[in-house]
């Protein structure tokens, strides 16, 4: 992102105020006096990569605490979306805000997604053939490898499911982690691991649905990840594609070992 824009996005992530989960009072989205900040500004809250990046950051709460980074996130929903995610995620209510029709996302030029306009369906069919047609490739470019990725395993990627731990993914019966030990080893992202929780996610989502997603008008809209430090944006990331949160989705934080915070 070009240094006018880094500046254009701060100022209006600066001037941003959304109701708060935890409360449901106004309130800003940076915290003010907090040196580094990594601002997260999700897509539907019932979306894919929303569940993910949340699990990604509960996964890594001691390296964001040890480096001092204050986690702010803004998704859209209403106030129930964002209790629901929270309890189910493990992302503090104190910390997430929601914004009913993604106009903030729209304020900072984010990808809206597939738009196109379908004669004969109103706005609701038209956004979910748009959405099929985005989690099929089209309009959202590096959707199908990234799923091909959840099932084929990554050895660039660490392991996900512990040995001990047992996944529910409904409709398939529990799974406890050695069964990916099994299946392909040890110490690295495994066949089947990432789809499985995907697959979790998808289960939680579908059987809350106009809990997560009380307006489908806008489950198209993609996001971004705002690095901020000392008053200015010093990395970001702009969502294209469904499953594309992160520059690097074998590792999705690990940009935060690159900033110079």
């Amino acid at each position: 992102m070009a240094l006018g824009l880094q500046a254009a996005a701060y100022d209006i992530l600066s001037q941003t105020r959304r109701q708060r989960v935890s409360d449901g009072d106004q309130h800003q989205l940076l915290v003010p006096g907090v040196a580094k900040q990594l601002v997260l500004v999700w897509p539907q809250l019932g979306d894919f990569d929303s569940l993910e990046y949340a699990w990604w950051l509960q996964r890594e709460t001691d390296m964001l605490a040890a480096k001092g980074i204050t986690v702010r996130a803004v998704g859209i929903g209403d106030r129930n979306s964002g209790r629901a995610f929270c309890a189910y995620t493990g992302f503090s209510e104190t910390s997430l805000l929601v914004d009913a029709d993604g106009s903030l996302h729209q304020a900072l030029g984010l990808y809206p997604g597939l738009n196109l306009s379908i004669p004969g369906l109103n706005p609701r069919q038209t956004a979910w053939i748009n959405l099929l047609l985005m989690c099929a490739g089209i309009g959202s470019p590096g959707t199908l490898p990234e799923v091909f990725r959840g099932y084929l395993g990554d050895r660039n990627a660490p392991q996900l499911i512990a040995d001990e731990e047992v996944v529910q993914a409904t409709p398939l019966p529990p799974i406890q982690g050695e069964f990916f030990k099994r299946a392909g080893g040890k110490g690295f992202q495994r066949p089947f691991e990432l789809a499985t929780l995907r697959l979790r996610n998808m289960a939680e989502v579908l059987g809350k649905w106009p809990t997560y997603v009380p307006d489908v008008s806008h489950i198209t809209q993609r996001g971004a990840t705002y690095g901020i430090a000392n008053g200015e944006v010093i990395y970001a990331h702009c969502d294209r594609n469904i499953l594309g949160f992160a520059a690097n989705m074998s590792r999705p934080l690990s940009f935060l070992e690159q900033l110079d915070w």
